[in-house]
């Protein structure tokens, strides 16, 4: 599958610091970032931004209670291979007693991302599920005030910092959701579906105007293709769709992913695969509806399903990126340890050990999609040609650097060589 729509050529060029043309010379080139965003989620490093675990950096807060040492290497491997992080605003562990959000620890958890470079992305501003329990017995026009007010503070006092939200988590399902009563499925059945997803989109956009905000499902059938068809009609400004895809069952393949995706590819905006999870044990029995419903003691990853793994995640990939409407693919979960349903869905083992298909996938991420450090020599102008993904990358010469993106109709740039900080 041809990937050219990912890449760019773009003639550059290199100026000392006087703002001379670095002529005839060889200067080295890598790429720093890709724009596209490979995310997943970051909620196991909470303790870590947060100076909660203990000297070796273990923490069995997170880790499933085992005290999993060793967290600087899932850092590094974390952040060899991700550029972009989700970060947990489930409101009833956010704000479990009313008017006491968990905001210092999840600012610091988002700042500290940040400050290496990866992009923070708060799940999700309204959810029928883990709603606050304080919130069941309110009456309906408090419900939508406190759900207002909890956006507007959540994007107001993230800004800068996360500009990226779910605003609004499941739609198709929530008012008709049953597992528990909830004062969201309540509300949602009172004001109706669009109107929930206009009350998310209006308080978030007001709060962060620059905001990047994403309708997220997990229903991806033609429900949700005519829910968006009522919030478009409505004039109500979706940035992005979400689209999740734990593939505890087994992988879709290429075909049926493909032909999902082009359904929501019609709708003219950005898609985000915003939840997906490939398996290295066995699979979920085919005849469960609800996931959630599968609750085994132990599910552990075997040799044979991380081979599967690792050739599953690489043709998920191969085939997402190769589709012109994705934007991002969020993997969701790095470990086993503490993983969601306590399945075998992480690319590093329970133990610490990466997976083949860690391995897999950074061979496309940052191997066959990824520019190394490369030398290359300008021209008598001081020019030269870097042709890669679209992202950021350096240019350097002796102690001096430069930084340059390629992106879509890019074709010149002209960038002047600093000394590194």
């Amino acid at each position: 599958m041809s990937l050219a729509h990912r890449r760019a050529t773009a003639q550059v060029t290199v100026l000392d610091s006087s703002g001379d043309p670095v002529r005839d010379a060889d200067v080295t080139v890598e790429q720093h970032r890709h724009a596209f965003a490979f995310g997943n989620i970051g909620f196991d490093f909470i303790p870590l931004a947060n100076g909660e675990t203990d000297e070796d950096g273990a923490t069995g807060a997170v880790f499933g209670g085992a005290g999993l040492a060793g967290l600087s290497d899932l850092e590094t491997m974390w952040l060899d291979l991700f550029n972009t992080a989700t970060l947990p605003f489930y409101w009833r562990g956010f704000e479990p007693t009313r008017g006491k959000p968990d905001t210092r620890r999840l600012l610091r958890t988002a700042s500290w991302f940040a400050e290496r470079g990866v992009t923070v992305k708060g799940h999700p501003l309204t959810w029928h599920t883990l709603a606050p329990e304080w919130l069941s017995g309110l009456p309906v026009a408090e419900i939508e005030r406190l759900q207002r007010e909890r956006i507007r503070r959540e994007v107001t006092d993230f800004s800068g910092v996360i500009n990226t939200w779910d605003a609004i988590n499941e739609v198709v399902i929530m008012p008709i959701f049953t597992a528990e009563e909830n004062g969201i499925t309540r509300l949602a059945q009172s004001i109706g579906r669009v109107p929930m997803i206009q009350l998310a989109f209006e308080e978030a956009r007001a709060s962060n105007p620059s905001a990047t905000l994403v309708l997220n499902d997990f229903d991806l059938s033609r429900d949700y293709e005519a829910l968006i068809d009522g919030v478009l009609d409505a004039g109500i400004a979706v940035d992005a769709i979400g689209l999740q895809t734990h593939m505890h069952q087994g992988y879709w393949g290429e075909e049926t992913m493909l032909a999902m995706v082009d359904r929501f590819a019609r709708f003219g905006l950005p898609l985000h695969l915003t939840e997906t999870t490939l398996l290295s044990g066995h699979l979920m029995p085919p005849e469960i509806v609800d996931l959630n419903d599968y609750q085994i003691p132990s599910w552990p990853s075997t040799p044979e399903g991380e081979a599967r793994q690792a050739d599953e995640i690489v043709r998920h990939y191969r085939s997402l990126v190769g589709h012109p409407a994705v934007q991002a693919i969020t993997y969701w979960g790095l470990t086993d340890d503490g993983a969601w349903l306590g399945a075998p869905g992480g690319l590093i083992r329970a133990d610490g050990t990466p997976k083949p298909s860690f391995y897999a996938l950074r061979s496309l991420v940052k191997g066959e999609w990824w520019l190394p450090r490369t030398t290359m020599r300008t021209d008598h102008d001081g020019r030269l040609s870097i042709t890669g993904f679209f992202g950021d990358y350096l240019i350097g010469r002796d102690a001096q650097t430069a930084p340059v993106s390629l992106s879509p109709g890019r074709e010149t740039a002209t960038v002047r060589l600093h000394s590194r900080v």
